[in-house]
């Protein structure tokens, strides 16, 4: 039996086909996102995933470069007289010098001035940067990307961490997220932005060079113009040129991993190493600076090494973690809970010591006030000493005798004030070493001449009469703290 349409069914059946044809399109095209120019790009990616990448280093640029400035500080130096020249007499003789034939030499004003960037972390104009890109700065003014100047003021500053915010009088400003630089990995992308040379190129947009995550927890030595804590940083192999300092070092997804703090560098300019302090390093102080609160850091009172192969063997120890107390600061701290020069000291509140770095971030980084557990090995033996962290000091800076005999391939005489300031030296007892013998016990402990020895055996040594009282009676291996650390001397050479 068949069925036969009349034409009236047959169009109405057309027509439900039509428009069930036209709803079913529009469903599928809105799921899956579809339309002639998502699906060129879709397969443009799919052929050159080239264009992808590209297309993401598009997209930071265009997030994170608005909340991107440049900082350009003034400074006013007022130099003159004989501070143009060098004198090898005293102040005195100099000064009646230029009086009797040039007469008073006038001072002159000169303006130094210095570039940076800086990343917004707040609607409000609140910006942060690099502490040393402000330091000392009579003048700051903020260039936005869009050209608007504003002038900065700072309201915290962290010396020790490098890091400060500084405050501009605008508002609804584009702002940086920060990510996690806990979760940073070696090979990532990293992409730096900021504005290399300043002015110099006549553009307030800021630059953006991309390279990848090189290393992690780089540490960078403390100078003696310098008591920064630059560790545990980021190294990137992103083009950091000098104004970049204080610019934001970002992942793929746009977020700030970083501020960019320094280069490795021979000529002044790009190498291929460049370090950024880590945002989470940053973030934990960021509210703090915001707020104008003052940044306090962990101190212990001690001066400590790490351990190596010989001091290892010389205190029978099982392996090189921990670090070794070369000093004990009077009244501080360390001093007031017991430890003494010599302890190992090898845990941190239950937690293992690696390297005096470990120990001084695990510090620095404890609250004031806070009572720790030091577990350390004192004379073969494990103690535990409970210490209560104080606050880190802003600035933590004899009669002359005849030449010592030779001992165990070295000779030394008294540290008089005046040698140790001729060097550079802050320490103002014990004595020095003036000569060394070669192929001697000396030599092969890595003893130099200009080292100060301030204890042997733990034995502090404050002139040479007490070296002399030591030495005399002295048998075996010993144990050496000079400036530089802990050595082990040995009898005769091996």
């Amino acid at each position: 039996m068949k069925l036969r349409l009349d034409k009236k069914t047959s169009l109405s059946l057309l027509i439900m086909g039509l428009v069930t044809g036209i709803l079913s399109g529009i469903v599928i095209t809105a799921r899956f996102n579809l339309n002639p120019q998502s699906q060129a790009v879709s397969v443009e990616e799919m052929v050159n995933p080239a264009v992808t990448l590209e297309n993401a280093f598009v997209k930071v640029a265009e997030e994170v470069g608005p909340a991107v400035v440049s900082i350009s500080t003034e400074t006013t130096e007022e130099i003159g007289g004989r501070e143009f020249f060098f004198s090898p007499f005293g102040d005195d003789f100099f000064d009646e010098f230029f009086k009797e034939f040039f007469g008073e030499i006038p001072r002159r004003k000169f303006k130094r001035m210095g570039i940076g960037s800086g990343v917004i972390v707040h609607r409000d104009g609140y910006i942060l940067t690099n502490q040393h890109v402000i330091e000392g700065a009579q003048k700051i003014v903020v260039t936005l990307p869009d050209g608007r100047e504003f002038k900065g003021e700072v309201k915290g500053v962290d010396a020790r961490g490098d890091l400060a915010v500084i405050k501009i009088n605008a508002h609804n400003l584009p702002i940086a997220k920060l990510g996690n630089s806990d979760a940073v990995k070696i090979g990532q992308w990293s992409i730096a932005i900021g504005n290399p040379f300043g002015f110099a190129i006549n553009n307030p947009k800021p630059t953006l060079t991309v390279g990848v995550v090189s290393a992690l927890n780089r540490t960078l030595p403390r100078t003696s113009k310098r008591d920064r804590l630059y560790t545990g940083l980021i190294q990137t192999d992103a083009a950091i040129n000098p104004g970049n300092s204080g610019g934001p070092l970002v992942n793929i997804k746009g977020e700030v991993i970083g501020i960019n703090v320094a280069i490795f560098t021979t000529s002044g300019g790009y190498q291929g190493v460049g370090f950024a302090i880590p945002i989470n390093t940053a973030k934990a102080v960021l509210q703090n600076l915001i707020e104008g609160k003052k940044i306090s850091y962990g101190w212990l009172g001690i001066n400590i090494q790490d351990i190596d192969e010989k001091i290892m063997d010389y205190f029978g120890l099982e392996d090189k973690e921990g670090v070794i107390v070369a000093e004990v600061i009077s009244d501080t701290p360390a001093e007031k809970a017991g430890l003494k020069e010599g302890d190992i000291i090898k845990t941190y509140e239950g937690e293992k010591i690696k390297d005096s770095n470990d120990l001084m971030v695990k510090v620095g980084y404890t609250p004031v006030g806070k009572k720790v557990k030091l577990g350390i090995i004192r004379e073969g033996k494990e103690l535990d000493i409970v210490v209560e962290v104080g606050e880190r000091p802003e600035e933590v800076s004899l009669a002359k005798e005849k030449v010592s005999e030779v001992w165990r391939g070295m000779r030394v005489e008294n540290l008089t004030p005046e040698e140790a300031k001729k060097r550079g030296l802050e320490v103002f007892r014990g004595v020095i070493i003036v000569k060394i013998e070669e192929n001697s016990p000396a030599e092969e402990a890595g003893l130099s001449e200009g080292d100060i020895i301030l204890s042997i055996n733990n034995i502090s040594i404050k002139n040479l009469e007490d070296y002399r009282k030591v030495t005399n009676s002295l048998k075996g291996d010993c144990l050496i703290r000079t400036q530089r650390g802990f050595v082990v001397l040995k009898e005769k050479v091996s």
